[in-house]
């Protein structure tokens, strides 16, 4: 490779067009960031010249250029920005603003210089003449607004090109739209220069002169050229901090599409065809899971390694496990994204809740149960080719896993690598309900093992629920599977409506003493069971019925028999209130299955809760049923 110091002018004045390679990132400095502190550098540079003095050049740091072979004699030079792209552009927006203003104060003796640097003008040498004339083309998100933005001549030009983003008073809007960035790095340069001309007390010609001296002589980069043996994706990661500066899905995408433009594919045509997808907002998008926020994509790719190579991959280390993957599969550029694509569609339907698929469904029946750490094993169920059926229940096999560990009292620490284990386990068998069903029989520790039938009830009947084993998404997901189950093809509304939005009710409440009695009859306080409580912590053996009475009810409290769903006006209205009161606000409000018992019921108690939780561990045997 070659390294030079150059200035703008002697990067930008040749014909040539630097062209950002399509499936690099789009265009992302900005005003407060880095227009104004290049505005500011300009400025002072262009003052120290109306000064007299000696302006220093202004180093703007280092670029990455690859030359592209010429293979046909019409044709513009054209040069690959492999890194610097941001730089580039900046200045390119900067010379436009400077052109719009020195035709607006009337001053043009320097501009044939600075129109040379942003526009190419030997028509007779370009292919396409729409694209051509630009000194730097960039990605295709970007060229649209680009080539308006850059072609505008007066600033009545962008107002006419970008109407939406202007005031009635012909300003910039500044709350609400969201400005292509063109339109608004030129406004800004322009706005700037046109404020800052009449303070310098020079006539015209000398601070125009100034000005574009400052842009096209004084701001200087180190453009490092690269030769036909150099590595272009190793010098790009060597200058972006090998995934510091830019995202694992950034540096993938290059990776993958630098490869393909090595095997001489046509590269656009695999980036539309199989990587654009990828550049929705819908991939793009942040996601949390656990103290992890990534995109998306980098999520998806995380999982397709584990499912494609049967191994833990470290999220942080992403880009780095790709780059493995690669090496030992050999995979060209096409391959690879065809692999990705194979995914692709389940694991949008997966994250999507896409009940047409089976996939989609367990997504949105356990997305409240956090089952990222089942992802890897529900893509390769979706992938395996067996029917809906089968993937409904091995589906579902995950699902009884989730909910009956997590009702157990089971810990759920190092899922991930537990469903990688179990992808590890059947492999070389067909991935079928069969085989998978053998895989968690496997499993045996208390870290991993199936709750028996016998266990799961036990816990509806007695464990604590809420607060207790289980936070609100989960107790709520719960009930409405059991609101559903409850209700027969004879009920008016087999499946019920949306019940996301109620609360979470204990029949029995909390604060119980001031309004229920015991089942002795007798009343208790909130001191007496604060005693009782500390009675049991001290010696257990020594506890007095009444205190074992206090103690029984105050376990029965988050039990599954004493939760229900119930609006959240009917919930407050309630509060701690008697058994009469709230049982008539139920027979008024609520029509859910959930409630049938309190709606009949005499009184609530234990006996009253214990057979409610036989009833609900009946359903909940059948929904979430053993291996």
């Amino acid at each position: 490779m070659d390294s030079d110091r150059n200035s703008v002018i002697e990067l930008f004045k040749p014909e040539r067009q630097y062209c950002v390679p399509f499936y690099q990132r789009a265009y992302v400095w900005n005003q407060e960031d880095q227009w104004s502190r290049l505005w500011s550098d300009i400025q002072e540079k262009a003052e120290a010249r109306l000064s007299g003095l000696t302006a220093t050049p202004h180093f703007m740091g280092a670029v990455v250029l690859d030359p592209q072979d010429r293979k046909k004699l019409i044709g513009v030079e054209r040069v690959h920005i492999i890194d610097g792209q941001q730089r580039f552009t900046t200045i390119q927006f900067a010379l436009a603003a400077l052109s719009i203003m020195l035709r607006a104060w009337g001053h043009t003796d320097v501009l044939s210089v600075v129109e040379a640097c942003l526009r190419n003008s030997d028509e007779r040498n370009m292919r396409n003449k729409k694209s051509e004339v630009f000194k730097v083309w960039p990605t295709f998100y970007d060229r649209k607004s680009y080539a308006q933005a850059i072609h505008a001549t007066k600033l009545d030009d962008l107002r006419i090109s970008f109407p939406e983003h202007f005031t009635q008073q012909r300003s910039l809007k500044k709350i609400g739209v969201r400005h292509p960035p063109a339109l608004a790095a030129i406004w800004y340069f322009a706005t700037q220069m046109d404020a800052w001309l009449p303070k310098t007390g020079k006539p015209g010609q000398e601070s125009d002169e100034a000005l574009a001296s400052a842009i096209l002589e004084d701001l200087v980069v180190v453009s490092i050229t690269l030769d036909a043996e150099d590595d272009a994706q190793v010098i790009f990661e060597t200058l972006n901090g090998h995934g510091v500066e830019l995202t694992a899905r950034d540096l993938i995408r290059n990776y993958v599409f630098l490869r393909a433009e090595a095997e001489a594919v046509d590269a656009e045509k695999l980036y539309q065809e199989q990587w654009r997808r990828y550049e929705s907002d819908g991939w793009k998008q942040d996601e949390r899971r656990g103290r992890l926020v990534r995109s998306r994509v980098e999520w998806f790719i995380q999982t397709v390694l584990q499912a494609e190579m049967r191994d833990d991959i470290d999220q942080g280390r992403i880009y780095a496990e790709y780059q493995r993957y690669t090496r030992q599969t050999n995979l060209t550029a096409s391959a690879q994204l065809t692999t990705l694509a194979n995914y692709a569609d389940a694991y949008e339907a997966l994250l999507d809740g896409d009940e047409s698929k089976p996939i989609g469904r367990f997504g949105r029946r356990y997305a409240p149960w956090d089952a990222s750490t089942t992802y890897v094993l529900a893509l390769a169920i979706a992938k395996s080719g067996v029917s809906e059926q089968e993937q409904d229940a091995m589906l579902g096999m995950l699902g009884s896993y989730l909910v009956r560990r997590a009702i157990c009292g089971l810990t759920n620490k190092n899922y991930n690598k537990v469903f990688l284990q179990l992808l590890k386990n059947v492999k070389g068998n067909p991935l079928d309900p069969e085989s998978l069903r053998d895989a968690v029989s496997a499993f045996t520790g208390e870290a991993t093992r199936f709750p028996t039938d016998d266990e799961f009830r036990a816990a509806i009947l007695r464990g604590p629920m809420y607060p207790g084993r289980l936070d609100a998404p989960k107790v709520r997901s719960i009930l409405v599977e059991l609101e559903n189950e409850l209700r027969t093809q004879r009920t008016e509304e087999p499946v019920a409506p949306a019940l996301a939005n109620l609360d979470i009710d204990h029949l029995m409440p909390q604060e119980w003493p001031a309004y229920w009695p015991l089942m002795d009859g007798t009343s208790a306080t909130a001191q007496e069971l604060a005693q009782s409580q500390t009675a049991q912590w001290v010696d257990e053996k020594k506890l007095t019925d009444r205190q074992n009475s206090l103690l029984a009810r105050e376990a029965a409290i988050p039990t599954f028999g004493n939760l229900t769903l119930l609006h959240y006006g009917t919930n407050r209205a309630a509060k701690n209130r008697e058994f009469g009161f709230k049982r008539d606000l139920f027979l008024q409000h609520s029509n859910l299955h959930l409630n049938r018992e309190i709606l009949i019921a005499e009184k609530w108690d234990e006996d009253s809760i214990l057979k409610r939780a036989e009833v609900l561990s009946i359903n909940a045997l059948r929904i979430w049923p053993g291996l």
